[in-house]
């Protein structure tokens, strides 16, 4: 049995609160900056940092973006998804800092059957991550194909 929800247990306006949250560290702004080679200044280089607008280093928005989708899985779609279908909007209203403590929520904000393939329906989600203040510091729209109940194949139904 997978640990994620099915299709059919996916409801329009359900909010799951995921856990645990994850303060936010040194390391992991660094490991994760130069793991995907993004060398931008903002998110390593605290001196010139220090004179933009933000007055300091930033965490690297796509770790932000990365934490709020990982800690659903768990919950989620663990076993469960098919794929990752595509994100149709992210927001960064507010930058996260080494330190800042995440937490994260989604939101089912849609579901239909899919057309092409009978064992699996397409959910849309909006995770939405929050720092220790409660303040948004992100807010991600996707959509993922998901297995329906007792169709546990992964197999192509075209």
């Amino acid at each position: 049995m997978a640990e994620g929800k099915y299709f059919e247990e996916f409801t329009v306006g359900d909010i799951y609160k995921h856990r645990p949250g994850r303060t936010v560290t040194e390391t992991d702004n660094l490991l994760f900056t130069t793991l995907t080679h993004n060398t931008q200044s903002l998110h390593l280089d605290e001196e010139y940092s220090k004179g933009t607008i933000h007055g300091g280093r930033i965490v690297n928005s796509l770790f932000t973006l990365s934490f709020v989708v990982g800690v659903s899985v768990g919950d989620m779609t663990e076993g469960t998804t098919i794929g990752n279908l595509g994100f149709d909007e992210t927001k960064f209203p507010a930058p996260v800092r080494i330190g800042d403590t995440l937490k994260a929520e989604t939101e089912i904000i849609g579901k239909r059957e899919s057309k092409s393939r009978p064992n699996a329906g397409i959910v849309w989600f909006e995770h939405r991550g929050y720092n220790q203040k409660g303040e948004l510091v992100v807010r991600a729209k996707r959509s993922g194909m998901i297995l329906k109940m007792n169709e546990h194949s992964f197999t192509n139904t075209q």
